[in-house]
């Protein structure tokens, strides 16, 4: 289930993939997985997609915030989504 996502992160890493179409992956795949987990995952998942889509738009880096520290959030947020999901 999380495969795709660290697909996503990783094609977009490599510059396989843009922002906006790692949003989109992002968006389509999580609906199951969000729906195993508690409503706050959803909310800080919105909050990274949103930062994400809004910087799309700058070439490089954006004075308010790092795309890669985005990508490393998105990284540390599919993590804890696994190990939530691998408790009983």
């Amino acid at each position: 289930m999380t495969q795709s996502l660290r697909a996503a992160l990783e094609r977009l890493q490599q510059g396989h993939l843009s922002a906006m179409q790692c949003v989109a992956v992002w968006r389509s795949d999580t609906p199951p997985l969000l729906a195993r987990l508690s409503p706050r995952y959803g909310e800080v998942l919105d909050q990274l997609l949103m930062r994400l889509e809004s910087g799309a738009g700058f070439a490089g880096e954006s004075c308010s915030f790092s795309q890669q520290v985005l990508i490393d959030e998105l990284g540390v947020w599919l993590d804890k989504a696994e190990a939530r999901l691998a408790r009983p």
